[in-house]
């Protein structure tokens, strides 16, 4: 057991599967649950990372399954790990993404614009389908889908990113309401987060980066790990079907 096992809370009995989460805005999120009580089962494609990532947030509550979002072999198996260790799978974050390519959209090619969907939008609906028939469909719970403000604005540069994200957005719409009352579905949409994933929109220029925010910071991912907490809780039990924007207010930029 870790010196932060000793400190953690007694158990909420809920158990959460949040995809991409060996490190970044996934780990966060994980910490954060870890941290309230939860048990939480963690997927991502490097195995060693994944099991770094379990050693930091303690063992004897969280588990890895390593393998890539998309692949509906893994999906199946890490909700499977689930409900074989813990017993249930109460809540969702779908947080695995992927951005592979940077440049306008009228040079994009078309294959690589397939794999962003692929990874960001329908590996959600994946999971989604497979936490709801292996536990939510009789038990309830929730789900937090992991989108973008790339995805309620233009986005010079990541415009497949933003799509997806967008798409990730009314995907969280469907499920809302095909789910309801018995399930809760929302999104999180934040600006820049200092994450290896975001490196390239602020390394090196991190004060020139943040000095649109009206917070005079990027976002780490404790930010939107308290968020998604927060919609994963009963303190959250009739918000649904909504897009929590994180931000550190750069949209007030966008008055006159």
């Amino acid at each position: 057991m870790t010196e932060q096992d000793s400190a953690l809370p007694e158990l909420s009995g809920k158990v959460a599967l949040v995809t991409g989460a060996s490190r970044g805005i996934g780990h966060g999120i994980a910490q954060a649950l870890v941290a309230r009580g939860d048990r939480v089962v963690i997927t991502g494609r490097n195995e060693d990372a994944l099991k770094e990532a379990v050693d930091k947030l303690g063992a004897d509550r969280v588990i890895g399954v390593a393998g890539k979002a998309h692949d509906e072999a893994h999906q199946a198996v890490a909700v499977e790990r689930a409900m074989e260790t813990f017993g249930r799978v109460d809540y969702l974050v779908n947080n695995a993404g992927t951005n592979p390519v940077f440049g306008p959209i009228a040079d994009l090619d078309l294959n690589v614009a397939r794999k962003v969907f692929e990874t960001n939008v329908i590996s959600a609906l994946g999971f989604a389908q497979r936490t709801w028939h292996a536990w939510q469909k009789e038990n309830g719970g929730a789900i937090v889908n992991i989108a973008s403000i790339a995805g309620i604005s233009a986005s010079p540069f990541i415009g497949a990113y933003g799509m997806s994200k967008a798409a990730m957005v009314n995907l969280t719409l469907q499920l809302a309401h095909e789910y309801a009352p018995l399930v809760r579905v929302n999104s999180i949409a934040p600006a820049v987060v200092k994450t290896k994933f975001a490196a390239a929109l602020y390394e090196n220029r991190e004060e020139e980066a943040a000095a649109g925010y009206p917070m005079a910071r990027l976002g780490v991912p404790e930010d939107i790990g308290g968020a998604a907490a927060f919609l994963l809780s009963d303190a959250a039990g009739w918000i649904t079907g909504q897009n929590l924007v994180v931000d550190g207010g750069l949209f007030l930029n966008a008055g006159v």
